[in-house]
């Protein structure tokens, strides 16, 4: 491919941002406030250590499954996204890549990462790598994950967690002059797949993480009960569900109890039986957090590890993922709504993965939101394959047409790498775009200071008033 050559850097102070009213929400206003990162999959072992990071490889490419997908797309081979080549080769290999994502958003994620990490205007090719790959390295050889997330201003970080966790780096990182608070979540997703064949396995871990056996279903909600109790007493704010949908099948807890038995006596359950089990659990989990004070999110609508082959060479998570097309709002409403009649409905945010269903969701959230404060019920950021401009102003256009943008806590990265905090930078962006434009119409009141304060609201203020960390 020809070599790119730009007369000037695609990120400058007016990226995204197409009027002097956008440049001044921006950045007098949005650019400068710090960062709640309510969701993501970082590595607490990783920060705990905080060891330098060194090696660009590592810290942008190693577990993000965005770039693996582009890299498969532009027929890279499987040896140089998840294989065992070096991780200069495997650098080289996305350098190819980066002029192929022309105008998808890993294009301007790109570009954002290597100006605000490394002051590198160029555009990423395979002209420059080399030059590049040293450069950054350079720079990260002095720089540890802790110094990373100061150096965006993240104030918070909320890792993704397992129940069966010890939570030790999570304890370590409290004990350390670290600007960044970390907080995990409580994840169960795996106590949910009773039909899979690790489910017994999974058990043990269970048991083994609250040091007493469980052989029926009482015992199962003790244990989660503990767990959650363990969570509460390392920062835990919230909890999180990404499984492909809400269950919400009739039951009795007498008949799941049995199914539970049957299960962990390798006697085999149907499909109808797994999903009593699992809407028992959704449910009882649900009351947990509410008794807590936690705020629950769902994650739903993905198909997951769709390539079986791949699955099998390189495991799950590597990029193989998909939107679904499952029908969400009728469990939603019935979820929703029998724990609102019964005064046990936690704070909530849902994401959906299908833009044909953003309404539902949006129009959805909009029904219980009575007795739990400004906002109780949030629809939540564009997710995963929308996480782009156009999803980003979808979801932003959606939520204030059915609800309250200015009670919106924003954005989240959903990232696996410590560079990825620009991902806040391009929300933003992208946000005070589109309030200036509607400013510039006529269609809101010409009061940059309002509007700028709702800004700083979606961008910190609300996320801080609503998860209340510590």
């Amino acid at each position: 491919m020809k070599k790119i050559v730009t007369k000037k850097p695609l990120i400058t102070d007016a990226f995204l941002l197409s009027s002097k009213e956008a440049m001044v929400l921006y950045h007098d206003y949005a650019k400068d406030m710090p960062i709640i990162d309510y969701h993501n999959h970082l590595s607490a072992r990783k920060i705990a250590e905080n060891k330098t990071v060194k090696n660009i490889t590592d810290v942008w490419l190693n577990g993000d499954h965005y770039k693996w997908r582009a890299m498969r797309a532009n027929g890279i081979g499987e040896n140089y996204i998840t294989g065992a080549t070096t991780l200069k080769d495997r650098f080289l290999k996305w350098a190819e890549t980066v002029p192929m994502t022309v105008r998808n958003p890993l294009f301007h994620w790109n570009q954002l990462e290597l100006k605000r990490y490394f002051d590198i205007d160029e555009v990423l090719q395979k002209a420059n790598a080399v030059e590049i790959y040293d450069k950054a390295n350079k720079i990260l050889a002095d720089k540890t994950p802790a110094d990373l997330l100061a150096d965006m201003k993240v104030e918070v970080v909320c890792t993704t967690d397992d129940p069966t966790d010890d939570l030790q780096y999570h304890a370590l990182i409290a004990k350390q002059d670290i600007s960044t608070k970390v907080y995990p979540t409580f994840r169960p997703d795996e106590i949910f797949l009773i039909e899979k064949s690790q489910f017994k396995k999974y058990l043990k871990k269970l048991e083994a993480s609250v040091k007493f056996s469980v052989n029926d279903l009482s015992g199962l909600l003790n244990a989660l009960e503990n767990r959650v109790s363990y969570f509460e007493a390392h920062g835990c704010r919230l909890s999180d569900f990404g499984l492909e949908q809400i269950y919400t099948f009739e039951y009795n807890q007498k008949e799941v109890d049995e199914i539970f038995k049957k299960r962990i006596s390798n006697i085999e359950i149907t499909t109808s039986e797994a999903n009593k089990y699992k809407s028992c659990l959704q449910y009882e989990l649900a009351k947990m957090y509410h008794a807590k004070n936690w705020i629950q999110q769902f994650h739903l609508g993905a198909i997951r590890n769709n390539n079986i082959r791949l699955r099998d060479l390189a495991g799950a998570d590597v990029g193989c993922d998909s939107i679904g097309d499952l029908n969400h709002s009728a469990s939603m409403s019935a979820f929703f709504g029998r724990l609102d009649k019964e005064n046990c409905l936690a704070k909530t945010i849902t994401y959906n993965l299908n833009p044909a269903q953003s309404y539902v969701f949006a129009t959805m959230m909009g029904n219980y939101s009575s007795g739990g404060g400004a906002g109780k019920m949030q629809w939540g950021s564009a997710w995963w394959f929308l996480d782009q401009k156009d999803g980003i102003e979808n979801q932003l256009n959606t939520l204030s047409n059915v609800g309250l943008l200015s009670r919106f806590v924003g954005m989240l990265t959903d990232s696996r790498s410590f560079l990825s905090f620009p991902r806040h930078e391009y929300f933003r962006r992208i946000l005070c775009n589109l309030i200036a434009d509607d400013l510039n119409k006529g269609l809101l009141p010409d009061d940059i200071d309002f509007l700028g304060k709702m800004i700083q609201d979606i961008c910190y203020n609300n996320a801080k008033e609503y998860f209340e960390f510590k």
